[in-house]
């Protein structure tokens, strides 16, 4: 269609330049009569350029991915077992210690005394008992002479018998004065951190029963529990059996574990426990992981993605993530055609691998994908492809 308003306007700028040139006579004015004779054409911009390749087929792990709960392999409550003041605290909250380091001291004056008591009952009896021992033999020499009777050879037996059971008293005594005095010194039982303090020097503690005094987390290593589906037990199952192995073998089978502000999953480890039976309520089976975590990264408590790479029979197709785009009607990629006009696709995903993303259906190997200048490949339209070679996106 001719815009007339326009035509029109082209004719009076037209007629006005050439009433000047026949005034002027000028270059300028025969310039303006040349343009003025010619036709206004359309030239179309050529397509855009854009970057396309065909996707990447690997064979890549499967990933189960699972959401976990990290815990602590030993957590122990310090408590005072026996009564008495608090008088050290000999460590700084929240500090690591190893196993045996020496954390709090109770009163000891008293379990001291108590000590000394059973030791000096303990040699009294000793004494009594060799002098008992003295008498039996003696009597037991007469006895054999014919010089005394067999009464007080029974009562001298007696005797020694009472004696020596005094002793094994005594020095049972003597041992719990001893576990007793142990118990004014609280230690660590294993290396671990060690929590805020629960009470002051100076507070009478053990007085109506064991008193916590603060605890001891071991966090390394450390656990992390999920639950799994029964599908996904078979397929670990699956997999150690065409390795010669079996589920007794978990030790062998990889996890992995990334925490919520973290990309990917960093932390690696290995599956220590399955539980014996599945829990019929949910269909599901409680494993576990555990993790070296020197550096204490990882604190119980907290949650963590988890995934469990299980063997894919076959490769897949691969493209990078950034070239999948997201509508109305789900996932797609922008391929283009013999004619190099752009379609869109629609694709199922799967699983995120090092910034590439698994295309499950909707994609052949032969197709050819926009990765570079998307934004410039409209649906439809003719755009000018820069074919390359599909390489895996490095990162985590």
């Amino acid at each position: 269609m001719v815009d007339v308003s326009r035509s029109a306007e082209h004719r009076v700028w037209c007629g006005r330049w050439a009433r000047t040139a026949k005034l002027v006579g000028s270059g300028i004015g025969l310039v303006a009569l040349a343009a003025c004779g010619q036709q206004n054409a359309y030239v179309p911009p050529p397509p855009p350029k854009v970057v396309v390749a065909q996707p990447l087929q690997e064979k890549v792990p499967l990933y189960a991915e699972l959401t976990g709960n990290l815990r602590s392999v030993a957590e122990v409550k310090l408590e005072a077992r026996v009564q008495g003041f608090l008088e050290q605290i000999k460590y700084v909250d929240g500090a690591t210690v190893k196993k045996g380091d020496l954390l709090f001291v109770i009163q000891q004056n008293t379990y001291q005394a108590q000590l000394a008591q059973a030791k000096a009952a303990l040699e009294s009896n000793q004494a009594t008992q060799q002098n008992a021992q003295v008498e039996f033999t003696r009597q037991q020499t007469l006895a054999q002479q014919q010089f005394a009777s067999q009464s007080r050879l029974d009562d001298a037996r007696t005797k020694l018998a009472e004696a020596n059971a005094n002793v094994l008293s005594a020095q049972a005594n003597l041992d719990i004065a001893n576990i007793n005095l142990g118990y004014t010194e609280v230690t660590a039982p294993f290396d671990g951190v060690a929590s805020r303090h629960l009470i002051s020097i100076g507070a009478l503690v053990g007085y109506s029963g064991p008193t916590e005094l603060a605890s001891v987390v071991q966090i390394d290593p450390i656990w992390v529990y999920f639950q799994v589906s029964e599908l996904v037990v078979q397929r670990v199952k699956d997999q150690l059996q065409r390795q010669g192995k079996s589920l007794r073998d978990v030790h062998d089978v990889p996890v992995e574990i990334g925490l919520q502000t973290e990309q990917g999953y960093p932390h690696k480890g290995v599956i220590d426990y399955i539980a014996p039976q599945l829990d019929a309520s949910t269909g599901t089976l409680e494993v576990r992981g555990v993790f070296d975590n020197k550096d204490y990264a990882l604190l119980p408590g907290m949650f963590a993605r988890v995934r469990i790479p299980i063997e894919r029979p076959a490769p897949v197709l691969m493209v990078p993530d950034i070239a999948i785009g997201t509508s109305q009607t789900g996932r797609y990629v922008l391929v283009i055609n013999k004619d190099n006009v752009v379609e869109q696709r629609t694709v199922t995903i799967g699983q995120l691998d090092n910034q590439m993303r698994v295309i499950e259906s909707g994609l052949k190997p032969e197709d050819w994908v926009v990765t570079d200048g998307i934004q410039r490949a409209i649906p439809g339209g003719k755009v000018e492809p820069d074919k390359q070679k599909m390489v895996a996106a490095a990162g985590g």
